[in-house]
């Protein structure tokens, strides 16, 4: 996940777009990359993988961007909640991949700017009109068809049953990250951001291999998701070396290209094509995974973007009157 600095704007929408969806394309591919891993390596092992290498990548751009005196910051309480949201976001969101379609976790993630919209009423004080509402409504209904809980379960499923949750539970922590950033602000480059939260992954990361790592709670439990985060550290084969220096490496270009887009374009112009990460995610789903959503997927997908989308043309209208004002983005991993 990222966030775009509110540093002065270059305003250029065009690149801007590209940088978006460069970026939401290397996002489907590191998904993808996760969950062909989550069958043989624990999530931390994998995560503090990519963090090293992404470290590594980004420490360069923040050399060029200004060098080391930009990680100096007047609100490092902030640095600290930003990253243990972002990094339990991420958590959640790629623990759901090992135990349900990758489409279909994408698709519930975009629950994101829904929960935005609820969550800015009582934490900014904003008012949300009814077409807003409406849409919040229609999208949590998209979430209750996709997760059909009419449907009859299986015996003892019910911890399954609510492990499908995970990507809403990601998608709510993710929202609570950005309504904090836009009440509190951030001034920080975006190089710098990066860094922080990097850290944070490593820091996390070797929390669970200290407590973890030699998977001794791994049979506790049943859950797929619970012992794809509990499973023990595996020296990695060469190709499978190649693959986590692969997600590292995308990992940098991510986080950087998304901060990037939202210098470049105001967030009402471009963020809508955030969404292009839910056709790429069934895509993969289906080329790598033998993956093709249900009928009950498809209308759920169809209400979540929808509603989506609607929140982000009246966020549009109401930004008019202050073309400066500038908002983060509302529904990116990274």
């Amino acid at each position: 996940m990222t966030l775009a600095a509110p540093i002065p704007s270059l305003h250029r929408p065009g690149l801007g777009i590209a940088l978006i969806c460069a970026g939401v394309a290397g996002i489907s591919i590191n998904d993808m990359l996760i969950k062909l891993l989550s069958g043989g390596y624990p999530l931390h092992q994998i995560v503090a993988s990519r963090a090293a290498v992404g470290l590594c990548i980004i420490l360069v751009l923040l050399q060029l961007e200004g060098g080391w005196r930009l990680l100096r910051s007047d609100t490092p309480l902030l640095h600290l909640a930003r990253g243990v949201l972002v990094v339990l976001a991420n958590m959640s969101f790629y623990a759901s991949v090992a135990i349900m379609p990758l489409g279909q976790a994408t698709a519930l993630f975009f629950v994101a700017p829904l929960f935005i919209t609820l969550l800015s009423v009582p934490i900014l004080g904003e008012r949300v009109g009814p077409w807003r509402l409406g849409a919040v409504f229609v999208g949590f209904l998209g979430v209750v068809v996709m997760q059909q809980p009419w449907a009859a379960a299986p015996e003892g499923a019910a911890a399954s049953r609510l492990a499908l949750l995970l990507p809403v539970v990601s998608a709510l922590l993710y929202a609570l990250l950005q309504v904090l950033t836009r009440k509190l602000g951030v001034t920080t480059r975006a190089s710098a951001l990066a860094v922080h939260l990097q850290l944070m992954f490593l820091v996390v990361s070797a929390g669970f291999y200290l407590v973890a790592g030699d998977g001794r709670y791994m049979d506790s439990f049943e859950s797929e998701a619970a012992r794809f985060l509990l499973r023990p550290w595996v020296i990695p084969s060469a190709e499978d070396a190649l693959v986590f220096l692969a997600l590292g490496c995308i990992s940098g270009f991510v986080g950087y290209a998304l901060s990037a887009a939202y210098r470049m374009a105001d967030a009402a112009v471009i963020a809508p094509f955030e969404y292009v990460g839910l056709p790429l995610a069934i895509f993969w789903g289906w080329a790598i995974f033998g993956e093709w959503p249900i009928p009950a997927t498809w209308i759920g997908c169809a209400l979540i973007v929808g509603a989506g989308l609607v929140v982000f043309l009246r966020e549009r209208a109401r930004s008019r009157p202050q073309p400066g004002r500038r908002r983060g983005s509302t529904a990116v991993r990274h």
